[in-house]
């Protein structure tokens, strides 16, 4: 996947894992389609799962009270 191409927040990405998922449940593919799409999709879980955990760690921060307030301009 390009990074043109790439969902830019979580729930795009998930929506994009999800359309590969149906896709590969289809059986339709050809093996290469197959596993590129495996591929698009493990990438995808991936780029998924770091976010989560910079959400998990955002929320840790939070309930911690080590986060500084946002100052407004």
């Amino acid at each position: 996947m390009s990074e043109n191409n790439k969902p830019a927040n979580f729930e795009d990405k998930l929506e994009s894992l999800e359309a590969l998922v149906v896709q590969m449940e289809e059986g339709k593919l050809s093996l290469d389609e197959l596993l590129a799409t495996y591929e698009k999709g493990v990438m995808l879980a991936n780029s998924l799962k770091k976010d989560l955990e910079s959400a998990q760690a955002k929320l840790s921060e939070l309930k911690q009270g080590t986060v500084k307030p946002v100052e407004e301009t």
